[in-house]
Order: structure tokens, then sequence, then C-alpha cells
């Protein structure tokens, strides 16, 4: 055999290749199998714990959505029942007229069934409905409570089986109180079961959805969609909702047994609790779409690495087609990254855009590229520019993130409403100075339910403060107006206004009759008063009663004089009246050093008042005219 030279050179002699085209296809392959997959598992796990993030947030906001629609819902019964309780309380009104007025405000709340009075024997006195109902519901656990507590606030009951309707129904009730502190019966509200159900069935989720609707001691008031109102939640979660106002929790349900991603919220002003049960199927079901398609990416990447991997096997040396496959891939693996729904942008210090993701045109029908370079402020409406120049100065510190909403433009030229988080971020890599970064996303639907929302907290408002019949004042308006405005001026008159003979109109012509003479007596006086600072009220009745602040005792006079005249030149036949028209007497008082309080000024002006009905009706009388307190000693009953 011959030797081998160990003298030549190292790569002249048989040595192992390390580096063989074999071994390095086998190592791309390996490590690009390694790369798919982790990136796989990765965007999967990232996936999942960003579904469950949103579906979280979007649990949250729902309770929250619902909480607060079912406190406005009981909110609006619970305005219009104190007005009546305080009503109660003091006056015993005449039945048919009650009766209006319920069934007034029945059909002004939606959501009541009926709405009543149930006297201290348990029978009914008044109702919305069209016949009073016969029986008796002092067995009822609501009235046996309010009977035996002198706690005036709200009671709402659990679903009871209606003896009215015979479908299950939920009580608000709140303890009629007399004067002298004894039990006076009850006022009643109803709200069917049916009323949640329709509501929260428009939400349109999977089959094993839920949402339930209880008490804090776990009594459920209404649940969808199955149903079932006998079930009780566990000690455990009675406990959860009595300490948390809000929560989130996996769980199994009581209803259907499966397990279920639940959020719960109190609400605001009332012992009641709303809760969103969501399968995790459900939750997850975007997340599992969103999988599937990066399996398949997963297989044809896959495939394209294998195919690769052929090719390097029988061609190695041509790198830069590789080269070139892996930036085709790079760029696909960036664009999986940047497919999110919210708008990504990063700004200059003067607010051009520098990068704008691809989601900018599911959002606002605009072109990424379209945007770079131009001003963020030439997108903003103009009466919210204001808002986000302020929002944007106030970036100082890198800790600070600012969030605004404003309106913007899509590029049909429609408004949508956006709401933006910002904060101050370096670009200390090309050195050009600070830079600002912001998600942006799509609020028009949650700013139109706000809209709505407060335009309903403002009908409310003026329910709770109007008169229905005249639309002026009420009386409660007037006794929180009158001490105030005592308070807050030195110069403060008071018009104290009556029908005359309005009894014996009302028997000659009827009570519609008199509710219309009502209405246009109370026309008169509002546009008397109209585009003034006074305050025109109904005080009771067919008595009406007029605030003037910063008006003296002669100004007092020229405007009672001036509604006096325009009500008799309405020529509003009267039988009962000498001169066979309606006419009104009037009273006046105005604040004096003599004037103690408001009740002082009150009572001046009910004098002045009887003492214009006394001398013969259809006139004007001062308080200042009257020689001293000699009619103090009471009011008289006058027709």
């Amino acid at each position: 055999m011959t030797p081998v030279d160990t003298n030549l050179p190292y790569s002249s002699a048989k040595q192992p290749k390390l580096f063989s085209p074999r071994a390095i296809v086998t190592t791309v392959v390996v490590a690009m199998s390694a790369c798919v997959l982790g990136l796989l598992v990765w965007k999967a796990i990232e996936g999942r714990t960003a579904a469950l993030a949103q579906g979280e947030r979007d649990i949250h906001y729902l309770t929250h959505s619902l909480a607060e629609h079912t406190s406005h819902s009981i909110q609006a019964i619970d305005v219009a029942m104190g007005a009546m309780v305080d009503l109660l309380k003091y006056q015993k009104p005449r039945v048919d007229r009650f009766n209006a007025a319920l069934r007034k405000t029945a059909d002004a709340l939606p959501q009541i069934g009926e709405i009543g009075v149930i006297g201290p024997d348990g029978a009914r006195v008044y109702s919305s409905a069209a016949e009073l109902p016969a029986h008796n519901n002092a067995d009822r656990s609501y009235f046996i409570a309010h009977r035996d507590s002198t706690d005036s606030a709200l009671h709402i009951s659990e679903p009871l089986e209606s003896r009215l309707t015979g479908r299950p129904t939920i009580v608000l009730s709140r303890r009629i109180t007399k004067e002298d502190g004894s039990f006076g019966g009850i006022l009643f509200a109803t709200i069917e079961s049916r009323y949640f159900d329709n509501f929260y069935q428009a939400f349109r989720f999977g089959p094993h959805a839920g949402i339930t609707l209880l008490r804090l001691d776990g009594i459920v008031l209404a649940h969808w969609p199955s149903g079932k109102w006998n079930k009780e939640v566990s000690a455990a979660f009675k406990t959860r909702i009595e300490q948390d106002r809000t929560g989130y929790t996996k769980t199994t349900s009581p209803f259907d047994g499966r397990i279920k991603y639940l959020g719960f919220e109190r609400a605001s002003q009332y012992p009641i609790v709303v809760t969103v049960a969501l399968p995790e199927a459900e939750v997850l079901a975007a997340w599992h779409e969103d999988l599937r398609n990066d399996l398949l990416v997963a297989l044809v990447l896959m495939g394209i690495v294998v195919l690769f991997a052929v090719l390097l096997a029988r061609e190695f040396g041509k790198r830069t087609r590789v080269g070139l496959m892996l930036r085709e891939r790079e760029a696909r693996y960036r664009l999986l990254a940047d497919n999110i729904a919210d708008v990504v942008i990063l700004l200059d210090r003067n607010g051009h855009f520098l990068f704008v993701s691809q989601s900018v045109e599911t959002i606002l029908g605009r072109k990424a590229d379209d945007l770079i370079g131009k001003s963020c402020f030439e997108f903003v409406h103009p009466d919210n520019l204001a808002d986000v120049a302020k929002a944007t100065s106030e970036l100082t510190d890198w800790t600070i993130t600012k969030t605004v909403e404003f309106r913007t433009y899509r590029a049909d030229g429609s408004e949508v409403w956006v709401e933006i988080n910002f904060k101050l971020a370096g670009a200390a890599d090309d050195h050009r100075g600070i830079e600002v970064v912001g998600v942006l996303r799509d609020v028009t639907e949650r700013r139109k339910m706000e809209d709505e929302l407060n335009a309903l907290n403002v009908r409310l408002a003026a329910l709770a403060t109007t008169d229905g019949l005249t639309g002026l004042a009420n009386r409660r308006s007037f006794d929180v107006a009158l001490p105030r405005e005592f308070r807050d001026r030195e110069h403060i008159s008071l018009i104290m206004l009556d029908i005359d003979h309005f009894k014996g109109f009302n028997d000659s012509l009827g009570h519609q009759a008199g509710d219309e003479c009502l209405r246009r007596v109370a026309n008169v006086i509002a546009d008397a008063t109209d585009k003034t600072t006074a305050l025109a009220a109904r005080y009771g009745g067919e008595e009406f009663a007029i605030i003037l602040p910063s008006v003296g005792e002669q100004d007092a006079l020229k405007v009672a004089e001036a509604i006096r005249l325009m009500v008799r030149s309405l020529a509003i036949a009267n039988p009962a009246a000498r001169r066979g028209v309606v006419s009104v007497s009037v009273g006046i008082a105005s604040r004096s050093a003599a004037t103690a309080d408001e009740s002082e000024l009150l009572r001046r002006a009910d004098l002045a008042l009887y003492e214009a009905k006394h001398s013969g009706r259809d006139r004007t009388v001062l308080a200042s005219s009257l020689p001293g307190d000699s009619h103090s000693a009471g009011r008289k009953q006058y027709a």
C-alpha cells in the first residue's frame, strides 16, 4: 500500500465534508420547518390570548351597556313613581283623573305593563288598566314587605305570575306613607319578563350564550334564551357580586352546565346585576378560523420549503433565487403580523404621517400610502380640531398616554367618530427626534348609543318637572324654585292666580271641558312669561303660581293685569259665573323687609288672592294693600 503523504496541503487530503450540499439542505429544511412551526405555534398562542382578551373586553362593554339599559329602564319608572308617592301622601286624587295620569305614564314608558295603587287592605285603588282589577294582593311578598317596614325605597320583586295577564312579571313598588306616618298602601309598576327577553334576543348570540338579570340576593329576574326563572346562582357568586361592582370569570353555567366566560356588572343605582355568558367556542370562533387559515398557510410554506430544498439539492449554486424566495416569505410574515383591526399610525412631532397600517382602508376607506407625508389635522373635523391640538400639546412626558375622540372623514366624505390613544415614541436609530405613535379605532356606534341615552335622560327630566295637562312646571318644580329664587334675589314677586267658579264650570260642562279650560288659561300664562326669567307653574287644581325674579310689585301688577284681561278676552263660556265667561282672581306679593322667608311671601300672596275672591272675583289684589293679616286665619275653599 502506498502511504499517504502527510505533507500534502489540507485541502488535497480526503477530509469529511462538514458543509456538504446534503448537510446544508437538511439543515435548511430543519431550520425552516422549525421556524414555520415555531411561528405558527407562537402566533396561535398570541392569537388565542388576544381573542380571549378581546372577548373579555366585548363582554365587559356589553354587560355595562345592558346594566345601564336596565338601570335607566327602572329609573324612568322610579322617577315617575316618586312624584306620585309624594302626591298620594297628602291627597286622594279623583279616580278618573289619576287613572288617566297612570295610563299616560304607562304609554310614555313602554317597559311598564301596569302601574297602579294598592290600598292598605290589598285591593286596587287606582290602575292604568282599562278596568280596575278585582283581585286582592295582600298576600304578595312585596306588599307584605312594605306593610311591615317604613322604608320608602324602591322594592324590586322576584318574578311572579301576574294575576292580570298570567305571564311572568317583575313588580317595582314603593310604600305610601300617610301624613301621620301610617301605612297608606303601595304604588306599583310591573315589567313583564319578556320585555328584557325581547331586548336581549336582539343581540343574536349563539345557541349556548346567555344573558341573565338578577338581584343581589341571587334571585334571577330574567334569563335569555332558556327562560328558566326558578334558578338561583351559587353562594360563591352571590358573595362575588355583593363585593365587586363588575367582574369577569370562567365558570359553569347553572342553566345548561356548560363552561362559559362570564362577565357581570352591577347597576349604578339599584341592587341588580347583569351577566353575559359566552361559551369558549364562541369566544374563540374567530381564532379558530384564523388558526385554520394559518395552518393552510403553514402547509403551503412547508411545501415551498420542501420544494426549495429539492431545488437546493439540484442547483445549490443558485443562491440569488434562494434569497429572493426568502425575502418573499419574510414579506408574507410581515403581512400576517400587520393584519390587525385597529389602525396603527406613526407621526412626526408636527403631526405628519410617517406610517399608517393597512387597516385604515377598512375604517376610513383610504389607502395607507396616500396618507404618508400629510398632516393628520387635515382629516379632523373643524369642531374637534381644538381638542385634538390640545391633547397633542400636552404630550410632554414619555409616560403620558392621551386619549381623544373626534370626527373625521371617510374617503366618500361621510363623517365617522374615532378614538385615538397616542403617546411619545423615540426614534434614536436615525436621529429624527421625537415621534408620536397612536392606535385609532371606530367608535361611531358607541357614540350613537351614548347620544340616545342622553336624549332619554333629558326626556325623563322633563317628565319629572312638568305638569302633564297644562305643560307648565308642576308643583314639585315650584316648591324647589321658590326657596332658591328667594334666597338668590333681592327683589322677587309672586303671583297666585285662581280660576273663578271653576267647580260650577266643571259641574255644568264636564271635566273634559274643564281640562280644556285649564289648558287655555295655562297658554295665556305661558305666553305672558315666555322669554323671561319667570317660572309659571300649576300650583294645584285650578290654581296657578308665577315666580317673578328681580321684579317689583308694580311691574308684577302689570303682568297680572295683562293675564287677567287676556283670560277674560278668551270669552270661554261659564254658566256658573255672574258675567257668563271664565275669569280669574289674582293675588300679588313682593319681597319686603318684613318678608322673613319664602313661606311668608307665599302666605301673603295667598291672602291677596283670597281677598280678590272675597271682594267679588275677576280682579287683582296687592298684598301691600291689605289692612294687615286679618285674613290669615286660614284659606277658605272657593269655587
